[in-house]
């Protein structure tokens, strides 16, 4: 057993169809503009008199952003409680509203599936269904990510190994 994960959640305690607040943040124009500069740095993530002339209207996060904050927030309300051994990846990302300046975005993310590791019986696979919205209920984004989580005890088999 891991002494660093002991006492967090593993693969045996999830269950689809759980669903996890990941809570919520305001994003601030330095925020938008400082992820911009440094990561993408089109005139509508920097510029407030090119973003209002683009077709955002204003200016907007970028998706990129939009996602490391979305998953900044699942990392502290869910994966900091699990015993999680790291990402596999994303798909089916979608940004559906642009977030402005002072929109508030949270949302959940939900257990849509698990599956058991056959050739690792000490890995498990979570994957997550992300709805991200803004403060009027919009939404802005949605994802599907996967995640490794140690099982608890590999001896013991579980139904689904693939």
């Amino acid at each position: 057993m891991n002494p660093v994960t002991v006492h967090r959640r593993h693969y045996e305690d999830l269950r689809v169809g759980e669903v996890i607040d990941i809570g919520r943040t305001t994003v601030t124009k330095e925020m938008i503009v400082t992820f911009a500069r440094e990561f993408d740095p089109f005139p509508f993530h920097l510029d407030e008199a090119a973003a209002k002339a683009s077709l955002l209207g204003g200016l907007a996060s970028s998706g990129w952003q939009t996602a490391a904050l979305s998953l900044r927030m699942l990392v502290d309300s869910f994966l900091n409680t699990v015993a999680s051994m790291g990402g596999l990846g994303f798909s089916d990302l979608k940004w559906k509203a642009p977030v402005m300046v002072g929109d508030t975005i949270g949302g959940t993310a939900t257990i849509a599936a698990l599956r058991r590791s056959r050739h690792h019986p000490e890995r498990g696979i979570v994957t997550l269904d992300f709805d991200i919205r803004n403060q009027k209920g919009e939404a802005v984004m949605s994802m599907r990510l996967a995640n490794l989580v140690e099982v608890r005890d590999p001896s013991v088999p579980l139904d689904g190994a693939a």
